[in-house]
């Protein structure tokens, strides 16, 4: 796995995002501006979270794309995003981190449960959000880097 899975470029702190679609669109565009993904990616993650919501408690959403997706990523990478006003995800779900995930192969499985297991603790979403730079999301995030 590659080492510049996440990197301070990748990460962008306190932002407002007025609905789901924006926020998806947003951490997608990441991926592709970083270059993991190629455009098309960023459909793919909208049609997967119209099939289920990609929700996972604790005010965090892992939106990704479906497995039709995977000939779009060029390179395994993550994107995270904190909005600390919340955005509406449905069914009275508030996400306040978003991270977005590109995996090559079956990459994204190992870092979903790496994710996962940051993301369980509250103690490290409320770091997260709290984080004044990209470094210190990192710190946390090392794991899976």
């Amino acid at each position: 796995m590659s080492d510049t899975i996440l990197t301070t470029d990748n990460i962008v702190l306190d932002t407002k995002l007025s609905n789901k679609e924006e926020a998806i669109r947003f951490v997608g565009g990441i991926l592709y501006d970083q270059g993991y993904v190629e455009r098309g990616y960023i459909d793919e993650m909208l049609k997967r979270e119209e099939i289920t919501s990609t929700y996972m408690g604790n005010f965090v959403a892992i939106p990704h794309g479906t497995d039709d997706a995977k000939k779009a990523v060029k390179e395994t990478g993550l994107s995270i995003v904190t909005v600390p006003d919340g955005v509406d995800f449905g069914d009275g779900n508030t996400v306040k981190l978003l991270i977005g995930i590109a995996g090559k192969g079956n990459e994204h499985l190992e870092i979903l449960s790496k994710i996962a297991i940051v993301c369980s603790e509250e103690e490290n979403i409320d770091n997260i959000l709290q984080a004044e730079t990209a470094e210190e999301v990192i710190s946390i995030f090392n794991v899976v880097n």
